[in-house]
C-alpha cells in the first residue's frame, strides 16, 4: 500500500488528515465533498439517533481514493488483492469505494467494520444495508459531488422524512428508471433496489 500512496503523519483531525492527503494529490474538490458529505452524515444520524462521529468518519474517508487515476484503479485494486467485478473493470469509477476502503484501513488506521463496511457500499449500496451504510449513502447523494442540485434531490428529502430505507430507495429507484442509460448495472446496486423493494413493500 505504501508503494502506491504517500504516507500520511496522522494528526487525529480526521477533517485535517484528510486535507493533508487530497492537497498532496491535488484533489481539493474531493476534500469539499468529502467535509460536505461528513457534515450531512452527522446530521442525519443524529436524525436517526446514530454514532454521528462514526458517521462523519465514514464521510471523510468515503472518496479518499480519488487520489488514485480512474484510469490505474483496477490495476492499484488487483495488486490490493480487492476482488475486481465484471462491472467494474468496464466502468472503474465504481471500483474507488472498495479501494476507499482499504486506503481507511491501511494507511487511516480505521478498524471499525461498520464505517468500513459503509465506505466500501457508498455509491451502490447493498442488500440488508446496516443504519450506517444508508447514512453514508444518502449523504453522499445529497452533498453529491456535481456541480449544481441534484436531479432527485427534492425526491430524496422527502423520502428521508419517512425513514433511511425510503431515502435510499428514492435515489436508487431514481438511477434503477434510467437504467438502460446507465454505463453498467452494478450488480450490489441491482441487489439493493430489490431487498428494499421487498422491505418497503413496494410495488
Amino acid at each position: 500500500m505504501n508503494q502506491i500512496i504517500h504516507s500520511i503523519s496522522l494528526t487525529g483531525d480526521w477533517e485535517l488528515d484528510i486535507q493533508h492527503m487530497l492537497e498532496q494529490y491535488n484533489k481539493p474538490h474531493t476534500y469539499e465533498h468529502s467535509v460536505r458529505v461528513a457534515n450531512e452524515a452527522k446530521r442525519i444520524a443524529k436524525r436517526f439517533g446514530l454514532d454521528e462521529e462514526e458517521a462523519a468518519i465514514a464521510g471523510y474517508l468515503h472518496d479518499i481514493s480519488a487520489i488514485i487515476p480512474n484510469d490505474e484503479r483496477i490495476q492499484v485494486a488487483e495488486k490490493m488483492q480487492i476482488e475486481v467485478l465484471q462491472e467494474e473493470r468496464i466502468f472503474p469509477m465504481i471500483i474507488h469505494q472498495k479501494i476507499s476502503r482499504r486506503i481507511a484501513e491501511d494507511i487511516f488506521k480505521v478498524n471499525n467494520e461498520g464505517i468500513l463496511d459503509a465506505i466500501s457500499c457508498h455509491t451502490t449500496l447493498r442488500k440488508n444495508a446496516t443504519p450506517i451504510d444508508m447514512v453514508l449513502f444518502v449523504a453522499d447523494k445529497i452533498e453529491w459531488d456535481q456541480n449544481g442540485t441534484p436531479p432527485y434531490i427534492v425526491e430524496i428529502k422527502e423520502a428521508l422524512e419517512q425513514s433511511l430505507e425510503h431515502a435510499c430507495f428514492a435515489y436508487i429507484s431514481y438511477l434503477w428508471e434510467r437504467r438502460e442509460n446507465l454505463k453498467v448495472i452494478h450488480p450490489w446496486l441491482e441487489d439493493a433496489y430489490f431487498d428494499l423493494k421487498v422491505k418497503l413493500e413496494v410495488e
